[in-house]
C-alpha cells in the first residue's frame, strides 16, 4: 500500500465496500429481498422472476470482489517517487482519463439526453486526439490510433441518431459496425502502448482483458431458454456486464502511469537456443496437413456452422465476436497455426513459445467440444440483427437441404495442433534446473486424468444404442409405418435406454447394460432376501425389476406372463359382465314403426364421458370451442349446433347403446327412463355418426339414408344399479328424425342425476 501516493486509502475503501457488500447480502438472505444487495452491485433493478438462492449470492459475492479490486485499482493513485516529467498534453490526457473513470459509474444511472451524449462523444474524440499527440513511436501506428478512434466515435454518433430519428436505412449499414470499429481502436492503441516504456505490461494486460471481455460480452439480442425462473441468458449478461471493471481499471493505470516515476530498463528477453534443423518441421507442418486436404476439397474452414460454441456466438454474441470467430475459422482453416509456430521457432523467446502452445491447446480443444456439441440439423444463423452473414450456403447447402459433411472432421486439426504444442514442449522445454515444482505437479496431475479417461481391457468400449435407435421411423418418413425387429438383447438394452429405472449413461456400452442386467437376473431368480435387501439399498424391488428383465431372464419372463395371463383373465370376465349385463337390458319396444333401429350388442365406453357428432360446415366454426359443451353440461345431456352434436353419459360405466331412425315424430316415452331431451340439429353432409375418438368407439349412422338438412334429436338416459362387477351401468335410447326448430325440450329430469 505503501508504494503508491493513496493506496492506504484506496485500500480501506475497497475493504469497506467488500464489508457493505456482505453485510448486505446476511440481510438479504435473511429477508429474502433480492434487491438489497442487487442494486448496489448491479446498478438496476433485479431481473423478473429472479428468486434468492445460494448460488446468486455467490455470484453476486464474486462480482462485488472484483469490483472492489477495481476500486483500488483506481484510487490508489501513480507510484510514489520522483514524478515522470510531464507537459501540458499529458496532463490533459491524464485528467481526461480520470473524467472517464468517473463518467463510466453512473452514466448508466443518469437519464438519456443528447447533451449527455454530446459530452460522452465529445470526451472520448478528445481523449483519442490527445492519444495520438501523446504517444511515442511509430507514425504509421499513431495515425492507426487516431483513424480508429475517430472512426469509432462517428460510428458511435451514427448509432444514436439512427436510434433516435427516422433515418434513411443506408446510415444502418454504418452504425452498425461500431463495435469492429472500437475493437481496431483498442488492438492499435494497446500495440502503441505496449511499444512504449510509460506503461507497464500490467496496463497493457488490463486493455487486452477489457478488450476480450467486450467481444466476449453477448448480445443485446438474445435467445430464450428458460434456467428455473429468469433466463440463463438474461442473468450472465447482467452478472458479466457488472463483472467487466478491466476496462475501467486500463484508464485508470493508464493515467497513473503516465505520471509515476520511469520504470528501470528491462533486460531483453531470454531465448532458447536454436535446434537443428529440420526439428522443428516437426511442429510446423502438422497443422499444414489437415489444412492442404481441405482446400484441395475446396473447403477453407475449420468448424463450419457446428458446435455450441459457435451457436451461442451467432445467437447471442457480439458483432466483433462473431467476425473474431469466423477469422478464426478461417485461420485454422487454412493452416495459418503454422505461422504462429514458425515465428516462435524463429524468436525462440519463453513467453512466446508459453502463449504459442497455450493457444494451440485451446484450439484444440475448442475443436473437439465443438464436434461433441454439434446437433443433428444444426445451421449458421446470422449475427445479431443480421448484421453478420457467418457461411456461404453453397458449402453447407447442397439440393435445398443443409451438409456438415464437407472437408475432413475438425478432430484432425485438433490432433494436428495438438501434436504441434507437444513438439514444442518437448524441443524447447526449460532446463532440469529451471523447472519448478507446479511444473511438475502440474505434468503429473495431467497424465493422471489422461490415464482416468483410457478404457481399462475388459471395459473397451463396444457399440452403443441410442433412444433414438429403439424407435421405428416415423410413417411420412418411409411412406408406411414399421416395426423394428429387435432380438431379445435389444429389446433389453432400448428398455434400459427408455426407462429412467437405471441411471446409465447415454454413451454407456450395451455390454454394460447387459452385464449389469444377468447380474439383477441372478438375484431375481434366486430369490435371496439378502440379496433383495442389498437390491433394495439401490433403490430397487424384485417386483419392479419383472418387467425390464423379461426379455434376457427367464424367471422374471415366467413370472411377467403369469402376471399377463392373470390380467388377461380379469379383463375377459370384466368383459364378459358387461356384456351379461347390457344383454338383461329390456329391449325397446317402438310405438311406431322406425325406419331403421339398431341395438348395440357390444357394451360401448367412452374416455371422458362424451359422446360427439362433428361434420364439416361452411362457417368459420372452431369445434375445439366450449360453448356448446357448457350448454351440454347444463342439461346435463345433450345440446347442438349445425354440424356438431354433443352426448353425456359416465366415463366410469359402460353404455348400452340402441339407436333409432324415423321418418316423422316418434311419440314421446318417459316411462323408464332418468332423462329425456330433444334437441334440434342440422345436418350438412347427411352423416350422423356419433363417436369418441379417444376410446376409439363409433356407433352407426343415425342419418335418414344420409338425408340432409334439420332433424330433432330425442336423447333417453337411465342410469341403473347392477350386482356384477360392473357395480353399475347405464343406457342410452337415441332417436332421430326429420323436422324443423332448435328448441331445446326436457321431457323429463330428475332432481340430481349421478354425474
Amino acid at each position: 500500500m505503501r508504494r503508491y501516493r493513496f493506496g492506504r486509502i484506496a485500500a480501506f475503501a475497497a475493504v469497506a465496500y467488500l464489508v457493505v457488500i456482505l453485510t448486505l447480502g446476511v440481510v438479504a438472505s435473511a429477508t429474502g429481498r433480492i434487491g438489497l444487495v442487487w442494486w448496489p452491485i448491479m446498478r438496476e433493478e433485479p431481473l423478473d422472476r429472479l428468486t434468492l438462492s445460494w448460488w446468486i449470492l455467490l455470484l453476486l459475492g464474486l462480482v462485488a470482489a472484483v469490483q472492489s479490486w477495481a476500486y483500488w485499482q483506481v484510487l490508489r493513485g501513480r507510484v510514489r517517487g520522483e514524478p515522470s516529467a510531464t507537459d501540458r498534453r499529458v496532463a490533459l490526457l491524464r485528467g481526461t482519463l480520470y473524467v472517464s473513470v468517473a463518467f463510466a459509474p453512473v452514466a448508466p444511472l443518469l437519464p438519456w439526453t443528447w447533451w449527455l451524449s454530446g459530452a460522452f462523444y465529445l470526451l472520448y474524440a478528445t481523449t483519442v486526439v490527445l492519444y495520438f499527440l501523446v504517444l511515442r513511436g511509430a507514425r504509421w501506428l499513431r495515425l492507426a490510433v487516431l483513424c480508429g478512434g475517430m472512426l469509432s466515435v462517428l460510428s458511435w454518433i451514427a448509432d444514436t441518431v439512427w436510434f433516435s430519428l427516422d433515418t434513411p436505412g443506408w446510415l444502418s449499414e454504418f452504425t452498425r459496425w461500431h463495435d469492429v470499429t472500437w475493437a481496431a481502436w483498442m488492438v492499435s492503441l494497446l500495440v502503441a502502448q505496449a511499444r512504449d516504456p510509460r506503461w507497464s505490461r500490467t496496463t497493457v494486460g488490463m486493455g487486452a482483458l477489457s478488450l476480450t471481455m467486450g467481444l466476449l460480452q453477448p448480445s443485446g439480442i438474445m435467445s430464450i431458454s428458460s434456467f428455473g425462473e429468469v433466463s440463463i441468458e438474461l442473468l450472465i449478461y447482467s452478472l458479466l456486464s457488472a463483472f467487466n471493471v478491466f476496462g475501467l481499471v486500463w484508464q485508470a493505470r493508464s493515467a497513473h502511469d503516465l505520471a509515476s516515476p520511469p520504470p528501470p530498463a528491462t533486460p531483453p528477453p531470454a531465448r532458447f537456443s536454436a535446434r537443428r534443423w529440420p526439428l522443428p518441421v516437426i511442429a510446423i507442418v502438422p497443422p499444414l496437413l489437415p489444412a492442404a486436404v481441405n482446400l484441395t476439397q475446396g473447403m477453407p474452414f475449420w468448424l463450419g456452422p457446428r458446435g455450441a460454441i459457435g451457436r451461442f456466438i451467432r445467437e447471442d454474441g457480439s458483432v466483433p465476436m462473431s467476425l473474431a470467430w469466423l477469422a478464426w475459422d478461417v485461420l485454422v482453416g487454412v493452416g495459418a497455426p503454422a505461422v504462429l509456430i514458425l515465428i516462435a521457432v524463429l524468436r525462440r523467446t519463453r513467453r512466446l513459445l508459453r502463449v504459442t502452445t497455450l493457444t494451440l491447446i485451446i484450439t484444440a480443444a475448442v475443436g473437439v467440444v465443438s464436434v461433441l456439441t454439434t446437433a443433428p440439423g444444426e445451421w449458421a444463423l446470422p449475427g445479431p440483427g443480421d448484421q453478420v452473414p457467418m457461411y456461404p450456403d453453397d458449402l453447407f447447402v447442397k439440393n435445398g437441404e443443409i451438409v456438415l459433411g464437407g472437408g475432413i472432421s475438425p478432430l484432425w486439426y485438433s490432433a494436428a495442433l495438438l501434436a504441434s504444442a507437444l513438439a514444442l514442449m518437448a524441443l524447447y522445454a526449460p532446463a532440469p534446473a529451471q523447472r519448478v515444482r507446479h511444473h511438475v505437479l502440474v505434468a503429473g496431475l495431467a497424465t493422471a486424468v489422461t490415464l482416468a479417461f483410457l478404457p481399462a481391457a475388459d471395459q473397451a468400449r463396444g457399440p452403443v444404442t441410442t433412444a433414438a435407435d429403439c424407435e421405428p421411423p416415423e410413417a411420412w418418413e418411409t411412406g408406411e409405418p414399421e416395426e423394428l425387429t429387435l432380438s431379445p438383447e435389444q429389446k433389453f438394452v432400448c428398455g434400459i435406454r427408455q426407462n429412467r429405472m437405471f441411471s446409465f449413461a447415454a454413451t454407456t456400452p450395451d455390454q454394460v447394460l447387459l452385464a449389469h442386467g444377468r447380474r439383477l437376473c441372478g438375484v431375481y431368480t434366486r430369490n435371496d432376501p439378502p440379496e433383495l435387501g442389498e437390491l433394495a439399498r439401490e433403490g430397487l424391488s424384485r417386483e419392479a425389476l419383472t418387467a425390464p428383465l423379461a426379455d434376457i431372464c427367464p424367471s422374471a419372463a415366467a413370472t411377467a406372463q403369469q402376471s399377463q395371463e392373470a390380467d388377461d383373465r380379469e379383463f375377459e370376465a370384466w368383459e364378459a359382465d358387461a356384456q351379461r349385463m347390457c344383454d338383461s337390458t329390456p329391449h325397446h319396444r317402438p310405438r311406431i314403426t322406425p325406419a331403421k333401429a339398431i341395438r348395440i350388442k357390444e357394451p360401448q365406453w367412452t374416455d371422458h364421458g362424451l359422446l360427439e357428432v362433428y361434420e364439416e360446415t361452411e362457417d368459420d366454426y372452431d369445434p375445439a370451442d366450449m360453448t356448446l359443451l357448457r350448454k351440454a353440461q347444463d342439461n346435463g345431456l345433450v345440446a347442438a349446433r349445425p354440424g356438431h352434436l354433443f352426448v353425456r353419459a359416465h366415463s366410469d360405466f359402460r353404455l348400452c347403446v340402441t339407436l333409432e331412425t324415423y321418418t316423422r315424430r316418434p311419440p314421446v316415452e318417459t316411462k323408464g327412463w332418468d332423462q329425456v331431451v330433444e334437441v334440434g340439429y342440422e345436418s350438412p353432409t347427411g352423416q350422423i355418426v356419433l363417436a369418441d375418438a379417444l376410446s376409439g368407439t363409433e356407433l352407426p349412422d343415425l342419418s335418414l339414408n344420409g338425408r340432409k338438412g334439420h332433424y330433432r334429436i330425442r336423447v333417453h338416459y337411465d342410469s341403473f344399479a347392477w350386482k356384477g362387477e360392473q357395480g353399475n351401468g347405464q343406457r342410452l335410447l337415441i332417436m332421430a328424425f326429420p323436422a324443423k326448430g332448435d328448441k331445446v325440450i326436457t321431457y323429463h329430469q330428475p332432481v340430481e342425476r349421478r354425474r
